[in-house]
């Protein structure tokens, strides 16, 4: 049995937790449009001020930090006052990809088109060891529409960016297998989660041909009140997906099978993140309640390109 242990509260709604060296997890809060340190112990410090809805966090090949930037959204408290994303925010600026120096604070734009392809709410990200980044555009929603949107592949360098996969329904969570040679990508409204076999960097290939052109592979898609959010990958090749509704993480197996649902308390389970020397320590946002919560985990997470 998995148990759980706080590390903070009081978070506005965090997300993208990346585990640090020295224990810390630096992660965001999309209602505060900022990025925060969390201690050990549980204190906080803000990292920057990014403005918008700061998403998905990784670190880069120059040890800077990569957000994804969904532009905010419209907040909904409910009768016990857990705030809950709803629809866009009013001063919704569009979606982008910053480089955010974490020594200094300063924030800079990377990323704000795909040629002719606006951003519109990028969310998870993560790096390859080639150095570049595979990230989710999650889209925007109002009362009547809903974007249609894909997966990006970029440079950190900001001297390329384009979008591998198109159309997917309101992608979310995005991981790399160990061997870097599979993607995963969530999908929040039909929690879905996809496998695309890679070619190369930014490259699906298109080769092995199951349902799509860009031969992808339909792991999982639970039953019941479920909604897929963002995912990490275990060492063994297990992916990790925050579930809302049902609230836990779904542990899925390389083909698919479920190997087991970690339950949790809060409806908005939203990421998960390892640390410490065993790879076990994992890191757990409860978005709603503005919690991090810890646990140590059954198996060791993957480590990270960088």
């Amino acid at each position: 049995m998995v148990t759980f242990t706080l590390v903070t509260d009081g978070l506005h709604f965090p997300e993208g937790p990346v585990a640090m060296p020295d224990g810390s997890v630096i992660l965001v809060e999309i209602a505060a449009g900022r990025i925060t340190r969390v201690a050990p112990d549980g204190s906080k410090t803000t990292v920057a001020e990014t403005g918008g809805g700061p998403n998905g966090l990784a670190v880069g090949p120059d040890g800077k930090f990569y957000c994804c930037n969904n532009g905010g959204f419209g907040w909904y408290k409910n009768e016990h006052g857990h705030i809950m994303p709803h629809e866009t925010a009013d001063d919704y600026p569009g979606g982008s990809i910053q480089r955010i120096d974490v020594t200094t604070g300063a924030v800079e734009t990377l990323y704000t088109h795909a040629g002719d392809v606006p951003l519109r709410g990028p969310n998870d990200i993560v790096f390859d060891h080639d150095g570049g980044f595979w990230f989710t555009d999650h889209g925007k929603t109002g009362p009547r529409a809903r974007d249609r949107v894909g997966v990006f592949y970029a440079k950190a360098d900001g001297s390329h960016i384009e979008e591998a996969i198109f159309p997917l329904e309101n992608p979310n969570g995005v991981g790399l297998s160990p061997d870097g040679k599979t993607l995963y990508v969530s999908e929040t409204y039909t929690t879905m989660l996809w496998a695309f076999d890679l070619a190369g960097p930014g490259k699906v290939n298109a080769d092995n041909l199951l349902i799509h052109t860009d031969g992808r592979r339909m792991l999982c898609r639970p039953e019941g009140f479920t909604f897929f959010d963002s995912l990490g990958v275990e060492a063994s090749g297990n992916v990790c997906v925050a579930t809302i509704g049902m609230c836990g993480i779904s542990v899925v197996s390389p083909d698919g099978g479920l190997v087991e649902f970690i339950p949790t308390d809060d409806i908005f389970t939203t990421n998960i993140c390892w640390g410490g020397v065993d790879m076990c320590d994992a890191y757990i946002t409860l978005s709603s309640t503005g919690r991090l919560v810890k646990a140590r985990w059954p198996r060791p997470g993957l480590k990270l390109a960088y």
